[in-house]
């Protein structure tokens, strides 16, 4: 190769690298390392697609009961450990109905294109997880939102919602103060 060929190569060979570089950057951005659910970037995309497609659509946040506690008596292994169950069991729940998200901490997120089966996905996440020989109790509370509901179909109002529902399931008033369901 010549060397006027290869001066012109050069720029372009830096540019594809670079430009691949950024584009697994941004892959890796909309996926939670630990549970390789999608993060909240990565999950509200698609969620508000969904939204505008399915009328029928439901979201759903979940939060892990006691989680401060798993952590404290058992380790954050074992908090991760759980935290990544979760994420399994919520991923299988969805199926090809639903997106799975983590929205950090033990907080999870999903959206159904239609009418969930509620009782399946208690079922299914409030089963105690086997780590290092020993039983590790997993409670989720689930809050949900029919986005059909709403005055004005949005995610963000569907998410308040389901919220709002989720602290009522948990018994308490909420991180911010009391709520209340705006059905």
């Amino acid at each position: 190769m010549d060397t006027q060929a290869l001066a012109l190569a050069l720029p372009l060979i830096g540019w594809a690298s670079h430009t691949a570089l950024l584009t697994h950057r941004l892959a890796t951005a909309r996926r939670d390392p630990l549970t390789g659910l999608r993060t909240r970037a990565g999950w509200t995309a698609l969620a508000e697609r969904i939204i505008r497609r399915h009328r029928d659509a439901f979201v759903l946040l979940l939060d892990l009961d006691d989680f401060k506690n798993l952590n404290d008596s058992h380790g954050h292994a074992a908090g991760d450990f759980a935290l990544v169950v979760t994420a399994e069991r919520l991923t299988a729940w969805c199926g090809r109905n639903g997106i799975a998200g983590r929205l950090g901490g033990d907080e999870f997120v999903a959206i159904a294109r239609q009418a969930p089966d509620l009782e399946s996905l208690h079922r299914a996440l409030n089963q105690p997880v086997a780590y290092a020989g020993h039983r590790l109790p997993v409670s989720v509370s689930v809050g949900s939102c029919h986005v059909q509901d709403l005055p004005v179909r949005s995610l963000s109002d569907a998410l308040a919602t389901a919220d709002s529902a989720m602290y009522a399931a948990k018994g308490t008033s909420g991180r911010r103060g009391p709520r209340t369901l705006n059905r």
